[in-house]
């Protein structure tokens, strides 16, 4: 498909610019394109200097910025929306009620590029899963494969420039991009659902029922030749909702646990959670016709991915691990198992944030098993785990800046101990977004 002739001429609103490079790179894909765009965003220019500045100098767009404007969701060709709009946005109930098409970029690249994808969803471990097949396919082929969907700073419509004929993609999919899938009725040729827990209940007012049904779009339109991996516990839940829609589940499912792997088989990864990481990815690639051979030998030299569970440095005898993706509970529970030593009290966990409405007992617990201290960074979701640390035996202190809370685990750790940045809640208030909270530790970390 000749994407300039798609887009030229077409009215578009890109409703949300933000300060990652997605909505920048995709408002400049459609001007580029032809298209007539309009950009909105509820930051201010100020706000958003850096990324107003890379658009400004096109003359096919125009700037709503500060507040969202009626006018701008009618009268449109589409919409293109950013992940995390408000499912009860008024704006998008208006463009709704004008027939005008609400799309999202990663389900925009699905459609337009016409290529063969394996996505990638869960609660956790989504990342690790996509990035593993993304290596094993990359160093076993030696052909470009497109990386792309939740993939910091990577705008989707630019990686349509990269598609040739015999293109594949592998595409990490939180549920707020799958809400595009829903919406243009598409689910990709492999899809990888990896596990379902409590998250984002804050933005789905603890609806785990509206989660999964946007997480579900995953494999909710696959046809009879596509193929859906996953665990047998979200698979029983899928089937369950597909009950309610009358959804026929025709495609290969392929149900997958950590014992597919060889007892042998080499991981660079630590935790348990990281062999049914490996299992997913190995079931993927196995549909993506690689020989065991080739997936195991990728599997050995797949180095992790920054930020989950990344191990950063050793100073001092002292191991450092940078767990700052780890934004949920369960997520930072994973991280402290993994990393905890026959029983041994030797990690100095750094957390806290604020509240994503998750139950936080089963955090408490792992803390007062496995570590001595912790330093929590203030936040609602902070104020929740306190209480329940109280009269045990791990030091608890509470910090206002990431810095102060890195130092002092510094000064308390021994040889031998290991200290695990592992945040287990939103970087909401003390920090621009999750991003500018790893790139905060680890500039912290190569200031020593």
């Amino acid at each position: 498909m000749k994407y300039e002739e798609f887009f030229k001429g077409k009215k578009i609103t890109v409703m949300g610019l933000g300060l990652l490079g997605r909505g920048v790179g995709d408002a400049a894909f459609l001007a580029e394109c032809g298209a007539e765009v309009i950009v909105t965003d509820l930051k201010s220019e100020e706000a958003l200097t850096d990324s107003f500045n890379r658009l400004k100098d096109f003359s096919n767009i125009t700037f709503t910025l500060g507040e969202h404007k009626l006018e701008d969701f009618e009268g449109k060709d589409m919409i293109l929306v950013a992940a995390g709009v408000p499912l009860d946005s008024p704006y998008l109930a208006h463009a709704r009620a004008q027939g005008v098409r609400l799309v999202q970029s990663a389900a925009l690249f699905l459609e337009l590029a016409q290529i063969p994808v394996i996505g990638v969803t869960g609660t956790r471990g989504k990342s690790t899963v996509t990035h593993m097949i993304h290596h094993v396919l990359s160093v076993t082929t030696g052909e470009q494969i497109i990386l792309g969907g939740n993939i910091r700073g990577v705008s989707n419509l630019q990686l349509l420039k990269e598609v040739k004929g015999d293109s594949l993609a592998v595409m990490e999919l939180d549920s707020w991009q799958l809400q595009g899938f829903g919406w243009a009725e598409l689910s990709p040729q492999i899809a990888v659902f990896t596990n379902f827990m409590d998250d984002h209940l804050n933005y789905y007012k603890g609806d785990r029922d509206a989660y999964f049904a946007d997480k579900a779009n995953i494999f909710r339109y696959q046809e009879e030749s596509g193929v859906f991996i996953t665990t047998p516990e979200v698979f029983a839940r899928a089937k369950e909702f597909a009950k309610g829609k009358d959804i026929t589940l025709g495609q290969e499912v392929v149900l997958a646990d950590a014992s597919v792997l060889p007892e042998d088989s080499l991981l660079a990864l630590p935790g348990e959670h990281n062999r049914l990481n490996a299992a997913l990815a190995y079931e993927a690639l196995k549909a993506a016709s690689l020989t065991d051979e080739e997936i195991f030998e990728g599997l050995a030299s797949f180095p992790g991915v920054p930020g989950r569970l990344e191990y950063v440095t050793e100073v001092n005898g002292v191991k450092i691990y940078n767990d700052n993706n780890a934004t949920t509970p369960q997520a930072t529970v994973a991280g402290i198992t993994a990393l905890a030593q026959n029983g041994a009290r030797n990690l100095i966990l750094i957390a806290g944030g604020a509240d994503k409405l998750i139950d936080v007992a089963p955090l408490a617990y792992a803390i007062s098993t496995h570590c001595k201290n912790v330093m929590l960074l203030a936040g609602s979701g902070t104020d929740k785990l306190i209480p329940l640390l109280h009269g045990g035996e791990v030091g608890v202190s509470v910090f206002s800046e990431l810095k102060t809370a890195f130092e002092e685990a510094i000064r308390l750790a021994a040889p031998g101990d290991v200290i695990l940045f592992s945040p287990a809640f939103a970087s909401f208030g003390m920090f621009k977004n999750e991003y500018d909270r790893n790139d905060q530790f680890m500039e912290i970390v190569r200031a020593l």
